[in-house]
């Protein structure tokens, strides 16, 4: 994929002036994400901010000395590692590839330049920090009032958005560490989705057969965070 598709598939990228988005391309490489790949660990400090153009990013947050669970992700819409622009260098949480796939990479303290002395780079930034605030506090709030089958429907459909694909893999071991929950609860919960053929699924491999069936499944969390601009 040449640069200019690359820099045109990430939406925070696509959606600067041309020239704005041209001049920024000199500081930006094109990196291969791995699943299970972590990009920063919670208290560590930033080096590099990511663009996801075809991989999938998870946010963790730790409940404990061992458990942890995911409070966000983001895909083509976002940025990983973006509270640099913040005022802060350490992470809030442990960036993790969900899945694997092309990202462009750019020096965190770059980043932070460019935020400060770009307009149209500053207005996209913050536009999807807002939108990042909303779906970790939507996501919050479904942890603690919904079920399983609800949450579940809700984190597949979201995968599917930022991924553009109703194919991806996930283990059932991965979905019960990103929601919280064990890994028993997501089997039963992946059971019963197929059983409805909503989804297929082996060894990993997911599909989502029916998005309207599991968009009905779904909380409405997932209606309210779509419609965030």
């Amino acid at each position: 994929m040449s640069q200019r598709k690359l820099l045109t598939s990430n939406k925070v990228l696509s959606s600067l002036p041309s020239a704005e988005r041209q001049r920024l391309a000199s500081n930006l490489e094109v990196i291969d994400l791995t699943g299970g790949q972590v990009l920063c660990k919670r208290g560590e400090e930033l080096r590099y901010v990511y663009f996801p153009v075809s991989a999938l990013v998870t946010f963790l947050s730790a409940v404990g000395e061992y458990a942890e669970f995911a409070v966000g992700m983001t895909g083509r819409e976002g940025i990983c590692n973006v509270t640099c622009a913040l005022g802060s260098y350490l992470s809030p949480f442990k960036t993790l590839v969900q899945c694997p796939g092309l990202a462009l990479r750019m020096k965190a303290q770059v980043f932070v330049r460019e935020f400060q002395e770009s307009t149209a780079f500053r207005n996209q930034v913050l536009k999807f920090v807002f939108g990042l605030n909303v779906q970790m506090a939507q996501n919050a709030a479904c942890t603690r009032f919904h079920y399983i089958d609800q949450r579940l429907a809700h984190w597949l459909l979201m995968t599917r958005d930022r991924l553009a694909s109703d194919h991806f893999n996930m283990t059932h071991e991965e979905l019960s560490n990103y929601l919280g929950v064990r890994r028993v609860g997501v089997t039963n919960s992946a059971k019963m989705l197929k059983a409805r053929k909503l989804i297929n699924y082996n060894r990993g491999a997911i599909e989502i057969v029916d998005a309207g069936g599991l968009q009905a499944m779904s909380c409405a969390c997932y209606a309210m965070m779509a419609e965030t601009p």
